[in-house]
């Protein structure tokens, strides 16, 4: 379990460290226009959408531990890739490949605890999602430092660096995955495509699994168009960054420390019920920001969110492999990542579109509207008793 745990700490810090906040910086400094840097920050989240859920079928069928070595594979590859580029443009498929590791680490493991650890999965899933959180916070800011500490030296140098400290973050998520052993491994063998059919068939036509999926895709449309577009409505509100940075470290906080506790409520009590006020209260922060006014009204605002947004995810995990066939694992998390990534893409975009035309008050409501018409569309979809976990 603290093996997994540590895999998840170090793959995390080692993509996150490789894009915040040095991303935007070293396409800027190769030249990048601002269509071309933003072209380049969503291309890695595409990766997700495009590989989890046949990752997640690969899994099912070939064994967890070949698809955790191309991940640990892509960690050490990728980050070494940036120390060649020259030309922003090249930044495009360099982001896409990392993008896969990801992509390939977070269903394998979702699927890797929800088999090993039936009875307390939910625990077990809100720990590794806080250990993940851990590298996710601590990589900005060693980034920022290592970016400041080489700022002398000349052009692109300091960044280099940064992406020289994510390959060897690296190192420790490689040696540990291979020092995984797994019981009983598939045989290596080409999959054929009506596998893949079949699992995405098996998944989309069980309508309580598409449900959860759709409360995932609401969750993270949600946190997308507030992690994008906060810091503009306190610039309105005359708050500048250092604000904002406050609010979300406290939001990261509150969701690692909140994790494990709502995972372990989770394996206690119904998680429909867990996922429906989680996804109530997160839609319902978002709606009323627009309203706010003070810091400490911010502050509190981003607080009930990060606590909506935590006892809503870690039951979903936990619901969807409760719901799952065993065989499906890898499968139903993988098409749960993959939903979860079009909302968040989506989240921003749509928004964007919405607070251009009419405003933030309007542009947020959205969320809140996806949000309560999501949670009626799970609740009539799993009226049935929920299955037993087994023990």
């Amino acid at each position: 379990m603290y093996g997994l745990f540590l895999i998840g700490f170090f793959a995390i810090f080692s993509t996150t460290i490789s894009k915040n906040p040095v991303l935007p910086l070293f396409s800027q400094a190769l030249g990048a226009g601002d269509a071309v840097i933003g072209l380049v920050a969503a291309v890695s989240p595409l990766a997700g959408i495009l590989f989890s859920f046949p990752v997640g079928v690969l899994s099912d069928h070939l064994g967890k531990r070949r698809l955790l070595i191309a991940s640990g594979a892509v960690f050490l590859s990728a980050p070494l890739l940036y120390l060649f580029i020259t030309d922003p443009l090249w930044l495009i498929p360099v982001r896409f490949f990392h993008g896969m590791a990801t992509a390939i680490l977070g269903p394998v493991i979702a699927a890797m605890i929800a088999v090993r650890f039936p009875g307390k999965k939910g625990e077990v899933l809100g720990q590794y999602s806080s250990a993940t959180l851990i590298g996710r916070t601590l990589a900005p800011l060693v980034g920022g430092a290592i970016i400041s500490f080489f700022i002398v030296y000349p052009g692109i140098i300091p960044y280099r660096m940064v992406y020289l400290t994510a390959a060897i973050a690296a190192v420790p998520a490689v040696i540990l995955i291979l020092l995984y052993r797994e019981d009983t491994p598939g045989p290596l063998k080409v999959l054929p495509f009506s596998a893949f059919r079949r699992s995405f068939v098996t998944f989309f036509t069980n309508r309580r699994l598409r449900a959860t999926a759709l409360v995932d895709m609401a969750t993270y449309f949600a946190f997308g168009a507030f992690e994008t577009f906060l810091p503009l409505v306190l610039l309105s509100r005359g708050m500048g960054a250092y604000q904002a940075g406050i609010l979300f470290a406290a939001q990261t906080l509150i969701i690692a420390v909140s994790k494990p506790v709502f995972g372990r409520l989770a394996d206690q009590v119904d998680k429909r019920l867990q996922i429906v006020v989680g996804l109530f209260i997160l839609g319902g922060s978002v709606a009323v920001i627009p309203f706010a006014s003070t810091f400490t009204t911010f502050l509190l605002i981003s607080s009930l969110l990060a606590l909506g947004m935590s006892l809503s995810t870690v039951a979903t995990s936990a619901y969807v492999a409760d719901v799952a066939e065993k065989e499906q694992m890898g499968a139903s998390m993988g098409a749960l990542s993959s939903i979860m990534d079009i909302g968040h893409s989506a989240g921003p975009l749509i928004t964007g579109i919405i607070v251009a035309a009419a405003g933030f008050g309007p542009g947020f409501f959205v969320s809140f509207l996806i949000a309560t018409a999501v949670c009626g569309i799970f609740v009539l979809s799993v009226r049935e008793p929920a299955p037993q976990a087994e023990n």
